[in-house]
């Protein structure tokens, strides 16, 4: 074990379901806090499948791909100001208020999206909401960390990815339910309003954390709350060992709330955790996965699947499973370790981008081709095809690169087909003749490899990389500095998931979506040396401990070497 950290008790999963009749107490109060993730979650997924309907309704989101980015992204730099935002009002007002606040900026925000009656509006709505999902982000993990036994923290923090997942697939189920509905994306966006009034309500009959507490020297309250969270025979040892966490925090001049970056840097246990904590937060999104959520659909569409309802079920798949894995995760998380898991994870992460890139590829240079005389039967040909000296170059791709649709043949959509115009009344005349129209990607007899490289994507990244850095987050930093800390490493997520989100779609009009996946893929790659070499594992470890823990650790350059453990102090 690197690091020379005890093993967790392989039960450990076990032990965490025996918590619904053992101390039920506990799950209470990790699920009532995981509903921000759940909202996080929901937001994440939501936007992939409202984002269509977004497109048909407002047409200046449809002509614009940097429009669509923006509609995402601009939730994720709110994110990024909750996030950094958050970790100063964690310490100064406790985790329970960081919730409340939170929620409600959720709320304002869903609503303002509901109602929105431009871009300009819509986008003002996405910011509000990114500030809650970023204060969520760090608060919910951090309260659940704090509030668990030693023994099943992993898995309760895992808990609350299990619940990000869920807040995925339950957004997508909501968005197949609204497709028909008038207000379509209207409602997809207001529906998340719900979970965050439930959750306010929930986190009004919750305790504060009681290390928190104890940092405030409210000790008698911190000890009635440990009192019920822990056996009694182990809560007289864990009061005392919060005891001593707070008594080093004393003998340090500066307070938490006078923390600079240098005085960070400085503080070697703190910057070894930063180098982990933060650089997890940075695979995590460039590998690419919040692309995939929030892109889903349209990743389905340029697989060459036209249909919006289509891409939305196949959608929901990948969401399913992205669920399923974090439910492993639970499991895996305290049985195989934080960092076998992260690895394993990365591994497989590599194998199935290289399969999405060979597969979009193969779509890339394989397009049908266009027919003049198909063409000619619309009288609306692409203004660039009749132009073009040899339209007998011209396939699928080069006419959606022109800003024009593809109107596949009627009897077999692999046959050349039609290059014309891109509007509503084009559109709806391909359809008159059950003809499948292509505006985002083309037909191809491999689209469903893509389908099945975006599940092993997900398979493989869910159960590792999808929980790892949010719990190695949640217990890698000595107390005193953990807000703080939290702050900067969800800042790091959000601050990477908006160069990810941002460029995406950009991206793939520039290189080729083939050539986008392979550069997540050679991210992933990297990380794969980056867990090695500097993440520890914390597996079993008191979070009073963590320290000692960091204090003792060497950068681990030579990974293929065991490292030995430390001198016991």
């Amino acid at each position: 074990m690197d690091g020379g950290v005890p093993e967790a008790d392989v039960s450990a999963f076990r032990e965490c379901l025996s918590l619904s009749w053992k101390n039920p107490y506990v799950l209470r109060l990790a699920f009532s806090a995981g509903i921000g993730g759940l909202l996080f979650g929901y937001d994440t997924g939501v936007i992939s499948g409202a984002l269509l309907y977004i497109r048909d309704d407002f047409k200046s989101v449809d002509r614009k791909t940097w429009l669509q980015e923006a509609i995402v992204s601009t939730a994720v730099a709110g994110a990024i100001i909750g996030a950094a935002v958050g970790g100063w009002i964690n310490d100064r007002f406790g985790r329970r208020k960081s919730i409340v606040l939170a929620d409600t900026l959720f709320l304002v925000g869903s609503v303002i999206m509901a109602a929105a009656p431009s871009p300009a509006i819509l986008l003002v709505g996405r910011v509000f909401v990114g500030l809650g999902v970023g204060m969520a982000s760090m608060a919910s993990p951090l309260y659940i960390s704090e509030a668990s036994p030693t023994r099943v923290r992993g898995a309760l923090v895992a808990l609350n990815s299990f619940l990000i997942t869920g807040g995925q697939f339950l957004s997508y189920l909501i968005n197949l339910a609204f497709t028909k509905a008038p207000g379509t994306w209207r409602w997809m966006l207001g529906v998340a309003a719900a979970p965050a009034i439930i959750q306010v309500g929930l986190m009004f009959t919750l305790p504060e954390s009681p290390r928190w507490l104890f940092r405030k020297g409210r000790e008698e309250e911190a000890k009635a709350i440990l009192r019920k969270i822990y056996p009694p025979n182990e809560v007289e040892d864990e009061i005392l060992a919060l005891r001593d966490s707070v008594a080093l925090e004393v003998k340090d001049l500066d307070s938490s709330e006078n923390i600079s970056i240098i005085k960070l840097l400085k503080t070697k246990t703190v910057r070894r955790g930063l180098c982990a904590g933060m650089g997890l937060q940075f695979f995590q999104q460039f590998t690419g996965i919040n692309t995939v959520m929030y892109y889903s659909p349209t990743i389905v569409q340029l697989a060459g699947f036209a249909s919006n309802q289509t891409a939305l079920l196949l959608s929901l798949i990948t969401s399913g499973l992205n669920a399923f894995g974090s439910i492993l995760s639970i499991y895996f998380i305290d049985k195989t370790g934080r960092k076998k898991l992260a690895l394993l994870s990365l591994c497989g992460c590599v194998l199935s981008l290289a399969l999405l890139t060979a597969t979009f590829r193969q779509t890339e240079t394989h397009s049908p081709m266009v027919s003049a005389i198909e063409t000619s039967y619309f009288n609306n040909t692409c203004p660039s095809f009749s132009q073009t000296v040899n339209p007998k170059e011209w396939d699928c791709m080069k006419c959606l690169k022109a800003e024009c649709g593809f109107c596949a043949s009627g009897s077999n959509k692999l046959l050349p087909g039609a290059c014309v115009s891109s509007n509503d009344a084009t559109k709806a005349m391909c359809g008159k003749d059950h003809r499948a129209w292509y505006t985002k990607g083309c037909p191809s007899k491999t689209g469903w490899l893509a389908i099945m490289g975006l599940a092993l994507y997900i398979i493989f990244f869910s159960p590792g990389m999808g929980t790892v850095p949010w719990v190695v987050n949640s217990e890698i930093y000595p107390l005193r500095y953990r807000g703080i800390c939290g702050g900067l490493a969800s800042t790091t997520c959000w601050v990477s998931n908006l160069v990810v989100s941002q460029s995406f779609l950009s991206l793939t009009v520039a290189i080729g979506t083939a050539w986008t996946f392979m550069l997540f893929g050679f991210v992933a790659f990297i990380g794969i040396f980056f867990v090695l070499i500097f993440v520890p594992e914390t597996k079993g470890v008191p979070m009073e401990e963590v320290e000692q823990m960091l204090e003792e650790r060497t950068v681990h350059l030579k990974f293929w070497q065991k490292s030995s453990p430390p001198q016991k102090r």
